[in-house]
């Protein structure tokens, strides 16, 4: 069991630097960020969790906002399983 928790925290971990990833070369690309080999691979890394959130999100909310939803998705998953982690570490001794 601690082994399936661990592999999807690490699944959370990368998509999380993922998008942190992204939101620096948004910030210095600017503009020419969707001709950036590299946002366009982060993207690509990002882009199962975005859908998701689009597809759970009503339809009133803005396309720009999903990124940040699909963010803080992903650190309450992270902060779950950290504590799930934990829970199980300590019910070993």
């Amino acid at each position: 069991m601690i082994q399936m928790i661990t592999i999807f925290k690490a699944m959370v971990e990368v998509a999380l630097f993922a998008f942190v990833g992204q939101g620096i070369l948004y910030i210095l690309a600017g503009a020419r960020r969707d001709k950036n080999l590299v946002f366009v691979m982060l993207k690509t890394v990002t882009m199962p969790v975005t859908k998701f959130i689009r597809f759970v999100s009503p339809g009133i909310v803005m396309d720009r906002h999903i990124p940040l939803a699909s963010f803080i998705l992903l650190i309450v998953l992270w902060a779950g399983l950290t504590m799930g982690k934990v829970m199980l570490v300590l019910q070993v001794r």
